[in-house]
């Protein structure tokens, strides 16, 4: 089915839809009671022209969309809420990480399986859908949206400063491993002749790429046993990041804050770790004058996942019935092709894959990379990596502590220490 084909045919189901709503009274916003849907998100999912083809088809319906950029900040405020039975909106986004522990509270979400969520689960890929699922396989929270599928963005300009190559296949050729890379990063840090421009963003970045690579648990094993000390991934990507940080192969710049942001801007670190959504964040912050400077390369190691969304309707919605139909739309073939085209976010249905519309896609502001191969070929090997309830917590106790050790604060031996005692706390 070609493009147009598509969205009129999923326009006429969402019509469909809104009429069967209209029938069941005040909740459809064709019946004269207009309703305004809240939608609370963290970044940016590229829903603008999904929005408006979604009240098109539902007159009298207004979307208003409420985005946290700080991600940390989003999942605090959002499990406050839901833990007090507040209101968080109509539909709310949920984060790889918080979806465990989400599911331990899932009276406060409408289950999915309840409204029509069996019949749509075979459209994702089937770890999407079990990821948002209980363990007995009763209830359901979210609707998937997009996954990570990992790639390593680089800056053209700042390689051929340095002496490297800087065509995306022979870049791709320099680190096939994390050690390569590292001594590419070497390579790279002598050839710049700069101190204020670092290889890599930051080490965390580059340690929780690396872990996710690893096997398929991280801090908690899958009887929610904290095995920070013991599971030789942590182990691993922590050696990296550390080896990273030694090397002075790093710019120390926080993800998210804003000193990492204003470093895409000003050119002040050549590589960061780019699961497919990352595309639109570096175009959105780097601007306009640096288009064509920024490309993308397969990432060291071989694939990996970083990210991907849930979208989820509380409880406490007064418009649950038109929220549902919202996320059903969202989340479907032309919801998550309107959010890969707007913001790069790598679709969780097998069925786009083969679409050229995806498989083909390039990115003329990343020199025309050719993001569906990059992305996509791997999106089917995907491997959900087990994350645990206090995930979160966890992972921002050990980032802090290898922070620590970035910013020459602590050696690195006590800083693994500080970690571990972090992360035992944070796990309580």
């Amino acid at each position: 089915m070609n493009r147009t084909r598509r969205i009129a045919a999923s326009l006429a189901a969402v019509v469909a839809l809104g009429g069967l709503a209209a029938c069941g009274g005040s909740d459809s916003g064709e019946d004269g009671d207009d309703i305004t849907l809240r939608v609370n998100l963290f970044g940016k999912f590229g829903y603008t022209e999904a929005y408006k083809k979604f009240e098109e088809a539902h007159p009298g319906v207004k979307i208003v969309e409420t985005a946290e950029g700080d991600l940390g900040k989003y999942n605090t405020k959002l499990t406050q809420q839901i833990a007090a039975g507040g209101d968080a909106g109509d539909v709310v986004a949920i984060e790889e990480g918080q979806t465990v522990a989400f599911l331990a509270a899932t009276d406060k979400f409408v289950n999915l399986q309840e409204k029509g969520g069996n019949d749509l689960k075979d459209r994702w890929l089937p770890w999407v859908w079990d990821k948002a699922t209980t363990g007995d396989g009763k209830t359901t929270i979210g609707y998937g949206t997009d996954v990570g599928g990992l790639a390593m963005c680089y800056r053209r300009d700042l390689f051929e400063k340095a002496g490297l190559p800087t065509d995306r296949e022979e870049v791709g050729k320099l680190w096939p491993t994390w050690d390569d890379f590292i001594a590419t990063g070497k390579k790279f840090q002598s050839g710049i002749g700069d101190d204020k421009v670092g290889f890599i963003d930051s080490s965390t970045n580059t340690y929780n790429s690396i872990l996710m690579q690893q096997g398929d648990h991280t801090y908690f094993d899958r009887e929610e046993n904290l095995v920070f000390d013991t599971n030789p991934a942590v182990k691993t990507a922590w050696d990296y990041a550390v080896e990273i940080t030694e090397a002075d192969l790093s710019a120390q710049l926080k993800a998210f804050s804003d000193e990492w942001n204003a470093g895409f801007k000003n050119g002040s670190f050549a590589t960061v770790a780019c699961p497919a959504w990352m595309t639109g964040y570096i175009k959105d912050q780097s601007g306009e004058e640096n288009a064509g400077k920024w490309d993308i390369a397969t990432v060291p190691g071989g694939g990996g996942n970083w990210g991907g969304s849930w979208l989820a309707v509380p409880q406490t919605s007064k418009h649950q019935e038109m929220a549902l139909e919202l996320i059903e739309y969202l989340s479907d073939e032309e919801g998550q092709m309107l959010a890969f085209e707007a913001e790069g976010r790598l679709p969780s249905l097998p069925a786009l894959y083969d679409q050229p519309e995806l498989k083909d896609a390039t990115n003329a502001y990343f020199n025309e990379a050719p993001i569906g191969q990059l992305f996509v070929a791997g999106a089917e090997q995907l491997e959900p990596v087990f994350l645990g309830t206090k995930n979160v917590p966890v992972r921002d106790a050990v980032e802090n502590a290898l922070r620590s050790v970035e910013n020459g604060e602590v050696p690195p031996a006590q800083g693994w220490d500080d970690a571990s005692a972090a992360a035992e706390k944070a796990a309580r």
